[in-house]
């Protein structure tokens, strides 16, 4: 399926800025923030403004396309992978590692729905540990 196939699939119009936006998403799976998509991608597209950025990341994650991560307190990152997994922010160098995780079911308290459920670590990553 294509980028603009998924994007028609959760009904959103499949504009050229969007799908250049999730395509990125897709391959890099590095966890950016609006600042480093913009940066990144506004070289290839000129008209791009930070706040179409904005828009198009906050529609794709409202719709499920991708998740929003809010780990760090002043600023949003963004990851193209929907399936079950972890993140741990490295203090040292500020990146955001995917991890497996195989967490049993919470039992919630009657009459509470679980929609999301969010694991993350913050430290430091072996690398900056050396």
């Amino acid at each position: 399926m294509t980028s603009a196939e998924m994007l028609m699939e959760k009904g959103i119009r499949p504009s050229l800025t969007r799908v250049m936006i999730y395509e990125y998403l897709l391959s890099h799976r590095t966890h950016p923030t609006v600042d480093e998509i913009y940066k990144e991608l506004s070289p290839k597209a000129p008209t791009l403004s930070k706040t179409t950025v904005y828009n198009t990341v906050k529609l794709l994650s409202q719709a499920g396309v991708i998740k929003m991560l809010t780990i760090e307190e002043q600023q949003a990152r963004f990851d193209a992978c929907t399936d079950h997994h972890g993140h741990f922010l490295c203090n040292g160098c500020k990146k955001v590692y995917d991890f497996d995780v195989d967490v049993p079911c919470d039992t919630l308290p009657q009459g509470f729905t679980a929609l999301t459920k969010e694991i993350f670590y913050t430290g430091t990553c072996k690398k900056c540990s050396k």
